[in-house]
């Protein structure tokens, strides 16, 4: 009879641990909802097949859906993302997917198509969910830039009609300053020679920057054109790094390249491609302090060319990671270093990117080094 209460006892006891351990799973479970439903910008979560398995009010506001038209749907195809000038995004290459692939946080500017068509300009952040090492799905936040979106359009715009009317004054101080040079107006004393090769350099550093400013403002407006051509990348690649060589050693900096044994041989438009191995690699040079490291690494996946470029330079604050492809970005770590720079060069490089149909993204620490990458779509010939 004592056995039977002991047993009994137990049974009891135990009973009352799963009821506390049920009320405290349910506890949690009202904590987490209640901390999903309370974020205020779009919430989307995903299960390990990219199928939406819950999303908050905000999105769906945002989205026009009701909750029922797009959970247990896979979310490239219920909700579609195209690049900021309207081009269609592969699912490859969407935050969600590149979060799950890699098994890291992700950030992206795109536009989602909302359920009347219209076109909504937003800035997503998206993180894989992790269980026993393995990525379980992903939970993805995005918030609506619009007005920021306008407001670039605006400035833009300015930008491309002061460069134009800039261009014309700037030519013609060029031009006298060239003649002065020479001696058209009688040979200069040496510090005035002096004088004018500085005056010489900063118009041509103007020029420099109204040539980017322009070529920007065409990326913007979707104006320059892709003229595929089949196209050695290991030769593209070569000549670059022999160009960029001098720079390179004028700093002590070993500049080491990678590259594939076979050489892939893409249709793609190489001036293009070229101004972004070039502007990956120069930033590099600059932002490496004397007596660096600069690696440059080439390699063919089956659904891209894959171009990496790491350095041992000054890297980038974690806080300021979201806006290196803004415009006129100069990482505040920089900024007290006497490396100049207009903070153009990454924002065209994302622009040129996004044109070719291909993605760039970058890993970085302050004080230890940042790691650039540019995926291109792969279009043998």
């Amino acid at each position: 009879m004592i056995a039977e209460d002991a047993s009994l006892d137990n049974l009891s006891s135990v009973i009352s641990q799963l009821q506390s351990s049920a009320k405290e799973i349910v506890e949690e479970r009202s904590k987490a909802e209640a901390l999903f439903t309370s974020i205020g910008d779009g919430a989307i979560v995903t299960d390990e097949n990219g199928r939406i398995s819950r999303i908050n009010k905000p999105a769906l506001d945002m989205l026009g859906y009701t909750r029922k038209e797009l959970v247990g749907k896979w979310f490239p195809k219920a909700i579609v993302a195209t690049s900021m000038e309207g081009e269609p995004i592969k699912p490859l290459f969407r935050s969600v997917t590149q979060s799950f692939i890699d098994g890291k946080t992700v950030s992206q500017r795109l536009c989602y198509l909302t359920k009347n068509g219209k076109s909504l300009p937003v800035v997503t952040t998206v993180s894989p969910i992790i269980h026993d090492s393995k990525p379980i799905g992903a939970i993805e936040v995005f918030r609506d830039i619009s007005l920021e979106h306008e407001v670039d359009r605006m400035k833009s715009e300015f930008i491309s009609i002061a460069s134009h009317q800039l261009r014309t004054p700037l030519s013609t101080i060029n031009t006298y300053a060239q003649m002065l040079a020479h001696g058209f107006e009688g040979d200069l004393s040496p510090g005035q020679q002096k004088h004018m090769a500085v005056i010489i350099s900063a118009v041509d550093r103007m020029n420099d920057l109204i040539s980017t400013l322009l070529d920007i403002s065409q990326l913007e407006a979707g104006k320059i054109s892709v003229t595929l051509q089949e196209t050695d990348m290991t030769k593209l690649l070569e000549r670059l790094i022999q160009e960029l060589g001098e720079s390179a050693q004028s700093k002590d900096i070993k500049l080491m390249a990678h590259l594939p044994k076979e050489t892939p041989i893409v249709n793609c438009d190489p001036l293009l491609v070229g101004e972004i191995y070039s502007n990956l690699i120069s930033n590099a040079i600059k932002y490496t302090p004397k007596k660096g490291k600069v690696s440059v690494e080439l390699r063919a996946t089956e659904s891209e060319i894959l171009f990496i470029v790491s350095d041992t330079g000054y890297g980038i604050p974690k806080g300021q990671h979201d806006r290196v492809f803004t415009k006129f970005f100069r990482a505040e770590n920089v900024q007290k270093k006497d490396t100049t720079g207009t903070g153009l060069g990454l924002y065209m490089v994302r622009q040129i990117a996004e044109t070719l149909g291909g993605r760039v993204w970058f890993k970085s620490d302050e004080g230890k080094g940042s790691t650039f990458y540019f995926g291109l779509p792969r279009g043998d010939t």
